[in-house]
């Protein structure tokens, strides 16, 4: 197989990548950091009929998009995000369900001396299975232990990497001797690209009652400031109408005023009782049936209820 000349090879990766644009409307941006050749591999595989990976230098990513914003102007909006050891994933799909398989093909992996951890490392309290001599080891990293059975016992939990902070060699000595293998390494999603907006992968988070609820609390507080500034909305008119009705109650209750809406409640006024006994058969309608059943059989009383005529169980 004869291998493609600089210039040949330059050129297909700028056609290949324009392509790509053109045909799938959305694409994450991703960080390669410590995604060895054989992952990748396996991301590919995962993500086959589905979505394409494609990696390459920032320069020539740039340099591709600059030559195409012509055709796809949108494109212009990517530019300030290619930096670092960056790529995309093309796809046509849903786009949490792609996340879903970045997230799932990550590997574990050593902390090696001069990473930055991702995360903080926490060592456990533990026997360790290692000899007296290496007592000294622990000393220099100011890790508390005793000799239990011939080998060195860890006492307490120790954090021995804070996240964001450099992994030393003494740390990632002793995580090696303990066999911790620490952190997760995977594509990781830095931003969404999708159909000429760029936004941070936490949009995707959000859920359809994440936006009711934003959408509702924004309608109530319209709705208070109108009502407090006496200018109507349609957020504000049902309130408004609401309070407007109770003044008018509040008038009809304290005068011979009347009209229909307010009947029943002057009835309540004058004798609450009525009420009291109309809303009897109501909660024993409500009692659950498994009560209901579990009660053993009465005698069906022959005196007549002062209950407006009904027996007591009927």
């Amino acid at each position: 197989m004869v291998k493609e000349d600089k210039n040949t090879w330059k050129s297909n990766y700028f056609i290949k990548i324009t392509a790509l644009f053109d045909e799938y409307p959305k694409a994450f941006i991703v960080n390669a950091d410590n995604v060895g050749s054989n992952q990748m591999q396996k991301i590919r595989m995962a993500l086959r009929g589905r979505g394409v990976v494609l990696m390459g230098k920032n320069t020539m990513m740039r340099k591709a998009i600059r030559g195409h914003l012509d055709s796809n102007p949108q494109l212009e909006k990517i530019l300030p995000y290619i930096k670092q050891n960056v790529g995309f994933v093309f796809t046509k799909e849903d786009l949490i369900d792609i996340r879903t398989i970045l997230l799932e093909n990550k590997v574990q992996a050593p902390a090696r001396a001069g990473v930055v951890a991702p995360l903080d490392v926490k060592v456990p309290p533990q026997i360790t299975g290692l000899g007296p001599e290496k007592t000294s080891f622990f000393q220099a990293l100011s890790i508390p232990t005793k000799i239990t059975k011939a080998t060195i016992e860890i006492l307490n939990e120790v954090h021995l990497i804070k996240a964001g902070d450099k992994v030393g060699s003494s740390e990632s000595t002793l995580l090696n001797m303990l066999n911790i293998s620490p952190f997760q390494y995977g594509l990781v999603i830095e931003n969404v690209y999708d159909s000429g907006t760029v936004y941070s992968p936490a949009v995707l988070d959000i859920t359809d009652e994440d936006i009711i609820a934003r959408f509702m609390q924004g309608v109530r507080n319209i709705a208070s400031v109108s009502l407090a500034i006496g200018y109507p909305t349609t957020a504000s008119v049902p309130h408004s109408l609401v309070n407007g009705f109770k003044k008018l109650l509040a008038i009809a209750v304290m005068t011979d005023y009347d009209f229909e809406e307010a009947e029943q409640t002057k009835e309540y006024l004058k004798d609450p009782s009525k009420f009291a006994v109309a809303a009897a058969p109501t909660a024993a309608a409500a009692a659950p049936a498994a009560a209901a059943a579990a009660e053993a059989p009465k005698e069906e009383s022959e005196e007549s209820d002062d209950d407006m005529g009904f027996g007591l169980f009927d």
